[in-house]
């Protein structure tokens, strides 16, 4: 591998909206640069990036990444970030190591809620904008409308001139093409000027003389080398050995030395002896660093400013399980084994803030799907806990209690119009824009109060057959609104513990829609289902037909075919929720129940 200097580097982060297509972008790159050999494996693959199992699953990126690419005698460091809303604490740490940005857009959207969150975060870094149309062969691609949107957003948001000098491609994502000229780009066959444009447009990483200065960004741990720290060297060279002083956020100073140097090549970490100021880099033998903190030479140890990271909008509390069915099936499931696990993970979860309350823990983050994948991700690690209502994070500015407010934007056939304007009117939702493709769709935007946006998702797919495409974004605190009625109705709950069987599961069909198939382990407290009314029943699912020596009429013994059980998902049973509910996590199960079990003690804390 050549040694580059500082000139030949080039840092990008690709910034869009989720969906819009950067990790299929990114994936030709490595491909078209000759990153991989032919026979490698990587050749044929998708999503290359996208490496945890969830963001497979979920066709999302959560975690931020950095590859690199040599072309033309120049090494790009190139950052895919995530394209969700709820992840942009990443978003905001990567775009710290890059000096310009591909702003991928979908020609038939046109910019969403996060394409503005993300470019007005790259612009207040000052990066250097490349506007790249994507996904130009869609049916309803509506290039004209989109380049106009993309316009008048960047005249929005720009502070400065220069913002609104950028290039613009347009380019087939899933076919690895682009041109600068739309009408080239069916005869293009790779994304070439995309680079080409990467190399002469967007600055080498401008660096100080000095020593060595780092801001950690990433973290990284292997057993073998113990926490490997990730960032773009600010000043100075580093050399393998070089005794380093890492600063913390209070000034202490810790020592430690580079044990081990290494820089991006495609998908892999190659070992390096030296490097240079610019590039992004993995060191180890830096033990007890945090996002944030400065890792610099011991001789001349200068911390660098922190990263700044939006505050959380929505928060949940956690707790060991306290269901009589605790311990059963977790591998991990007391409180002090949580509050390590948690504790880990502050430490790379940039956005998620805890707070302890006796044995619970509340933790902070930005948004519904950030919390649910940390949640995933704790059950499949072998976790059990339990879970609270999801509630946003009031504050007080000027003696005024504020709540945030969000963007919400829903993509609709026009003939669920009705159904979705009505839904949102009962949420206090106040429309602010809405405009026809012409083409049978409808786009409606509001804004609304966060919490009023607490299982609107589920609701939303309900009344439109599943067809809503639904985005939000915070866009900022507003003095405090009135709650809003349960739109929810009430619950089933299990009167008796035991097994669900088909005759007591039939009797609470006849109430309302059940959420368990029979045999199903069932206990006092337990929800069963949803009620047809507003009201909470109890209902004992465990009962089985009397038997009697009287021979049966035909109607008796036919009990009839039990409706299928609704299964939710785990983002359906939060949004599920209401203030006396609680979710027990284990990894087999989801179960929904009332804080308490027994019918008594949820009388006595009624009149309470």
């Amino acid at each position: 591998m050549d040694n580059f200097s500082s000139k030949q580097i080039r840092n990008v982060a690709v910034i869009a909206h989720v969906d819009h297509g950067k990790t299929t972008l990114v994936d030709f790159m490595l491909k078209q640069s000759h990153t991989f050999r032919e026979n490698e494996a990587e050749m044929t693959q998708t999503t290359i990036l996208d490496s945890n199992p969830l963001e497979r699953e979920r066709g999302i990126t959560i975690l931020a990444k950095n590859t690199a690419i040599y072309y033309k005698g120049y090494k790009i460091n190139i950052i895919d970030t995530p394209g969700h809303a709820d992840f942009s604490g990443e978003v905001e740490r990567t775009l710290n190591m890059a000096d310009g940005a591909l702003l991928i857009i979908d020609a038939q959207e046109g910019p969403m809620p996060q394409t503005k969150f993300v470019l007005k975060k790259a612009m207040e870094l000052g990066l250097k904008i490349i506007v790249v149309i994507n996904k130009i062969d869609k049916a309803l691609a509506d290039i004209p409308k989109t380049i106009e949107k993309t316009h008048d957003l960047f005249l929005e948001l720009a502070t400065d001139t220069e913002h609104l000098d950028f290039p613009t491609f347009y380019a087939i994502g899933r076919e690895g093409k682009a041109s600068k000229n739309l009408d080239d780009v069916s005869n293009a066959t790779t994304l070439e000027p995309i680079l080409d444009e990467i190399i002469e447009f967007i600055k080498a990483p401008s660096v100080e003389e000095g020593d060595f200065q780092m801001l950690v960004t990433s973290l990284d741990y292997d057993s073998h080398k113990g926490k490997h720290i990730i960032g773009r060297i600010r000043r100075g060279n580093l050399v393998k050995g070089q005794a380093l002083v890492l600063i913390d956020k209070n000034g202490q100073k810790t020592n430690g030395k580079a044990e081990t140097i290494r820089v991006s090549h495609g998908l892999k970490k190659i070992d390096v002896e030296n490097v240079v100021a610019g590039d992004i880099v993995d060191i180890t033998g830096v033990s007890d660093a945090t996002i944030g903190d400065t890792v610099c030479d011991a001789k001349n140890p200068q911390s660098l400013p922190r990263i700044e990271v939006e505050e959380p909008t929505i928060r949940i509390t956690m707790s060991a399980n306290t269901s009589p069915m605790a311990g059963k099936e977790g591998k991990f499931t007391n409180s002090r084994q949580i509050h390590e696990r948690l504790n880990k993970e502050l430490e790379t979860n940039i956005s998620l803030r805890m707070e302890q309350d006796g044995e619970k823990f509340i933790l902070s983050g930005r948004g519904e799907l950030h919390l649910s994948i940390l949640i995933e991700t704790l059950r499949r690690e072998g976790y059990e806990f339990q879970v609270g209502k999801p509630e946003v994070i009031l504050k007080e500015i000027d003696g005024v209690k504020m709540e945030p407010v969000e963007d919400l934007m829903i993509d609709i056939p026009d003939e669920f119009l009705g159904a979705v304007t009505s839904e949102l009117g009962a949420r206090k939702g106040r429309m602010t824009n809405m405009f026809s493709n012409g083409k049978g769709n409808t786009k409606v935007e509001y804004k609304i109060p966060s919490k009023n946006t607490l299982g609107i998702r589920s609701a939303l797919l309900t009344s439109t057959k599943g067809t809503a495409i639904i985005n939000s974004i915070f866009d900022k605190y507003e003095p405090l609104t009135s709650t809003i009625d349960q739109i929810r109705n009430g619950v089933l709950i299990a009167s008796q513990s035991g097994n669900a069987l088909h005759y007591g599961l039939n009797n609470a069909q006849g109430r309302g829609i059940t959420f368990i198939e029979p045999g199903t382990k069932v206990y006092e407290g337990m929800i069963i289902g949803e009620n047809s009314r507003k009201e909470d029943i109890e209902i004992n699912v465990t009962k089985e037909k009397k038997q009697t020596n009287m021979r049966a009429s035909t109607s008796d013994v036919n009990l009839g075919a039990l409706t299928p059980a609704t299964i939710m998902s785990l983002e359906q049973c939060l949004d599920f929720l209401e203030d006396d509910e609680l979710l027990e996590v284990t990894p087999k199960n989801l179960r929904l129940r009332k804080k308490y079990l027994t019918k008594l003690e949820r009388v006595r804390q009624g009149r309470n």
